[in-house]
């Protein structure tokens, strides 16, 4: 009785597996079916996740790219083109915000926030400052440039920030798609003392990390990384026939712990070995070496900032708390879009690692058409989350709308 119980569901996973092999869309893809949730006024047709709703709650930025609150519930924006942090305070019943003001300028290419002790800390193209208003108009009225003379050039050189207590992390990324940069500061993660001092290397063998982020009620560094592009290309892929490029290698969720090396550019995603270093002579010793994502997402998403849900949320759900919450700008070299979403990544509260991952709306109408290009995330004082997007140059705000 049991074997003849056990078998059709055998069949069924196996049927169920060879479906997800033979369909290797985004698993990002929204379901087909009435459900859904709601969009407010001016809001693009997003396809949103039962029991959420979006609206708007910023337009008319110029560019709209990195988020941070301060503690007082002010919501600063990053402008790189135009050297600009915004201030946004006031929002109103709808959580629209009322009063932007310009915060910084003259910053150039400026990127990474941080709120920390009183300050927000900035990151510029080649240094890291922080500032302040003390007279409450929304304007910097002190401005410390922190450290100055970091690798400048092209390519990713958008920088991560993260200040603590204890010091500031900062990066910059490869120039191109997979440089050997072993011998210079790029595709590294370094420490400094809150002063500027006391440089450290925490990790190497990144490839464009955006963001860094302590887990809630942990001290463990955790960022989004970039993967590489056109991996299959050596093997004489081409535009419209790329099946090793489309699914390779995936973007990563990375677990930082001091010390450790990620694999750029040599190795990529699971030790996914690139074509271009494969006869390296220690490119199994670089590859046994290398720490993989702690989570894997579809390639091409282009995952470039994120914010861990707080473990005192009362408007998520209660199983939110401590969960990764991903904006994806999209891709622009694989056959399918993929990415153009908001996604949610769950952490299993027992063992303290990412377990999967949930879609909360799509920016892609029913056609593929693209309606928005997530850039960032922040949780606001209310609970809510808000994701910037550098398309329309617009901030939306997510609100649960479901039974708690």
């Amino acid at each position: 009785m049991a074997i003849r119980l056990l078998l059709p569901l055998a069949l069924l996973c196996c049927a169920t597996l060879a479906w997800a092999v033979e369909n290797p869309a985004s698993p990002d893809a929204p379901p087909v079916g009435p459900m859904a949730g709601e969009v407010g006024p001016g809001v693009p047709p997003f396809v949103v996740r039962p029991g959420f709703r979006v609206t708007l709650a910023a337009d008319g930025l110029g560019a709209a790219r990195f988020l941070e609150f301060d503690d007082q519930g002010t919501l600063y924006v990053s402008q790189i083109q135009q050297g600009k942090v915004l201030a946004l305070r006031d929002p109103d019943e709808s959580g629209r915000y009322r009063k932007i003001s310009v915060f910084l300028q003259d910053q150039k290419h400026v990127h990474g926030l941080c709120w920390h002790d009183g300050w927000l800390w900035f990151a510029p193209s080649t240094a890291v400052g922080k500032a302040r208003d003390t007279s409450g108009d929304g304007v910097a009225d002190e401005v410390r440039m922190v450290l100055a003379n970091l690798p400048g050039g092209s390519g990713h050189l958008w920088r991560s920030l993260l200040v603590t207590d204890d010091g500031f992390y900062t990066s910059v990324g490869d120039p191109g798609n997979v440089n050997d940069e072993t011998h210079t500061d790029r595709e590294k993660i370094w420490l400094y003392n809150l002063d500027g001092g006391g440089k450290k290397l925490f990790v190497s063998g990144i490839r464009n990390t955006e963001k860094l982020r302590l887990r809630p009620g942990t001290r463990e560094v955790w960022g989004c990384d970039h993967g590489s592009d056109n991996i299959g290309q050596p093997y004489g892929e081409r535009p419209g026939l790329q099946p090793v490029t489309d699914l390779n290698p995936p973007d990563e969720f990375n677990h930082y712990v001091e010390g450790g090396f990620y694999g750029h550019p040599f190795v990529a995603g699971l030790r996914l070995i690139r074509p271009e270093y494969a006869n390296r002579p220690d490119i199994l010793a670089l590859a046994a070496k290398t720490i993989v994502p702690a989570w894997a997402f579809h390639a091409h998403v282009a995952t470039n900032g994120f914010c861990f849900v707080s473990l005192d949320n009362r408007h998520l759900p209660a199983d939110w708390r401590g969960d990764a919450v991903v904006p994806m700008h999209g891709s622009w070299n694989s056959t399918k879009r993929v990415g153009y979403a908001v996604v949610r990544v769950r952490f299993d509260p027992w063992t303290g690692k990412p377990c999967g991952q949930e879609t909360i709306l799509s920016t892609l109408d029913a056609s593929g058409n693209v309606l928005e290009r997530p850039v960032d995330c922040a949780q606001a004082p209310d609970g809510s989350i808000l994701f910037s997007s550098d398309f329309r140059n617009r901030i939306y705000r997510i609100t649960w709308v479901g039974r708690l």
